[in-house]
């Protein structure tokens, strides 16, 4: 693609995503449901109006990093501290229950193997990709149901976040089986190292901010320089200790969320965010869906995929947060909310290829998981909240 019709290619999704937004408001849906079926109709599935490209991708990572950073900046930090134990302990089920679900689907359906064998770890493969948790459709679907900062919001927030870093390791030591030159161990000191330079910067940047803000409140270098900071730990982040870009821009924004001026700077973020860069993002899942060469076997394999993808988010994340004293609604709450996939599994998935151990039909299965959860996780945590608030306002009458 020449850089002229990227151009014109911004301005398709742009309108599209907006349109089909608003129609998925007016049907009770949210938005981001909408924006996604957009990227479906103009992208090469449909009508092949817009194609993926690397344009494309750069500004949807943008988008995902942002979304993230406000994701951040809006989560209560007492809050988080409260569920930081249940959040790492539903990440771990939430990503053990995946991992045993989709190497056992595989084995299923083309034969079990020798613990260690190539087969075998093919097998693995496929469940490590189901480990991934993408949060930006779940905090931009509790963003438009106003319920981000809540306790549940943020037990969700925090979980998929530790659930990525586990994700990731996994698919390290997964690689390190088959690869040699790769020490698992490595992956652990480096992210042990991460959370060391998280907590050292954080302090420091902190205090920083807080003396801008007490001297400069509400003006527009504090979000300025809180966008610099989000993108250098989202940069630093990958680049230096190997953990994915979205959980240094996430960090970013816990660093940020007690000051005085927490708001504004999201208000700010947001409006970008809003713009161009949520949308492209959310529109970037439709365009990377094609058909070409999706047999009847392929088919079968892809609804057993998504089906074992989001079922076992459910039934691992959902019933330990039974387990630790959550109601059923609740509960269901955070299985549903951290059933969706999106970029960790689109990158573990695209490793896997160039390492030789998964095959590139199987890309279409994890396109199909994307969408699917994607577009099913808002639909349902909106049902579920609907409830609560039916059953407020019955306490109320």
């Amino acid at each position: 693609m020449d850089r002229i019709a990227f151009f014109r290619d911004l301005a398709v999704i742009i309108v599209s995503a907006k349109v089909f937004g608003l129609i998925a408001q007016k049907l009770k849906a949210p938005q981001v449901v909408g924006e996604i079926i957009a990227g479906l109709l103009i992208g090469p599935c449909c009508f092949k109006l817009v194609g993926d490209s690397d344009y494309l991708s750069l500004i949807a990572e943008i988008g995902v990093v942002m979304l993230m950073f406000g994701a951040g900046l809006e989560t209560n930090m007492k809050d988080l501290l409260r569920t930081g134990v249940k959040a790492l302990i539903i990440a771990c089920v939430g990503v053990f229950v995946p991992l045993v679900g989709g190497t056992l689907l595989y084995s299923a359906f083309y034969g079990f193997a020798k613990v260690g064998s190539e087969h075998f770890l093919r097998a693995v493969f496929i469940g490590t990709i189901m480990t991934a948790t993408s949060v930006g459709i779940t905090v931009q679907t509790l963003k438009e149901l106003g319920k981000l900062k809540g306790e549940i919001g943020t037990l969700i927030m925090s979980s998929a976040i530790i659930d990525d870093v586990i994700g990731i390791i996994v698919l390290t030591f997964v690689i390190g089986f088959k690869n040699p030159e790769t020490k698992p161990s490595e992956v652990v000191i480096r992210t042990l190292l991460f959370i060391v330079f998280s907590f050292g910067i954080g302090f420091l940047t902190y205090f920083i901010f807080k003396k801008i803000d007490k001297r400069y409140p509400h003006k527009r270098r504090i979000p300025i320089l809180g966008l610099a900071l989000c993108m250098f730990l989202a940069f630093a982040a990958e680049e230096f200790f190997g953990i994915a870009d979205i959980t240094g821009a996430y960090v970013a924004g816990l660093i940020l969320c007690s000051l005085k001026d927490s708001e504004y700077i999201a208000s700010k973020v947001d409006v970008n965010s809003y713009m161009i860069f949520g949308p492209v993002f959310f529109a970037s899942i439709g365009l990377k869906t094609t058909l070409d060469g999706f047999t009847t076997e392929l088919l079968i394999f892809s609804i057993g995929f998504v089906l074992v993808g989001l079922l076992t988010k459910i039934i691992g994340c959902g019933l330990t947060a039974k387990i630790m004293g959550y109601d059923l609604n609740n509960s269901l709450k955070v299985g549903v909310g951290m059933m969706t996939r999106g970029e960790v599994a689109l990158i573990v998935a695209r490793k896997g290829m160039s390492e030789g151990m998964l095959d590139a039909k199987y890309f279409a299965s994890v396109i199909l998981l994307i969408i699917v959860s994607s577009m099913t996780t808002p639909i349902v945590l909106k049902l579920l909240y609907r409830k609560d608030d039916a059953a407020a306002a019955a306490e109320n009458a």
